[in-house]
């Protein structure tokens, strides 16, 4: 199946992963998949841009935590985001949110995007 974007394309995006192409590509398969059946109506580069990020949120949800702190004497370290917290765990899904005009990918996220309407008095 042809996919959007390819492993070197989210490893532009993400610090350094230790993984091979073919392990990159189950996720890009899950995110193709996710924008498949999600996004319609927006431009292929966005459905192509939100992809990648949403490969690169996968990964890092799942193979590589993002560290917000980290120690050396004391020996800690603090992740960034928390699980069930859905896209908005990593900001590569928080940027999979912003690319969607649609808003379907913050809604999948538990979140509902403001919605302003004029009313005539």
């Amino acid at each position: 199946m042809a996919y959007r974007v390819v492993a070197s394309e989210v490893r532009s995006i993400m610090d350094e992963i230790d993984l091979t192409d073919p392990d990159v590509e189950v996720y890009i398969g899950a995110a193709n998949e996710m924008v498949n059946q999600t996004l319609s109506g927006i431009s292929d580069n966005l459905k192509k841009e939100c992809e990648r990020f949403l490969a690169a949120h996968m990964i890092a949800s799942t193979r590589v935590r993002m560290a917000k702190k980290e120690g050396a004497g004391g020996a800690y370290i603090e992740y960034a985001g928390q699980y069930g917290e859905n896209l908005s765990s990593t900001s590569y899904g928080q940027m999979a949110m912003t690319l969607d005009p649609s808003g379907r990918l913050m809604q999948l996220s538990g979140k509902m995007p403001a919605k302003i309407k004029a009313v005539k008095t």
